[in-house]
């Protein structure tokens, strides 16, 4: 199995505190990820849009689990 499908598989059996607390923790690392490029050159610079990617990722399924148990209606 790839590591996406496999990353999403696990993404879907963590609650939503869990999946708050990676996007925290990817936020952080993206951050860093930036701070180090924009000084002193990232050598892998593709690891940044994959955690974009993965923060994207959270954020639906996120989204899905919170409309799921809560509705539609937020405040």
């Amino acid at each position: 199995m790839s590591t996406r499908k496999q990353f999403l598989k696990d993404l879907w059996s963590q609650t939503v505190k869990e999946l708050v607390k990676a996007r925290r923790k990817l936020r952080d690392e993206l951050y860093a990820a930036k701070m180090k490029h924009a000084v002193k050159g990232l050598k892998q610079t593709h690891s940044l849009r994959e955690i974009k990617r993965k923060i994207a990722r959270i954020n639906t399924v996120l989204t899905v689990k919170i409309k799921s148990n809560y509705g539609n209606s937020r405040k």
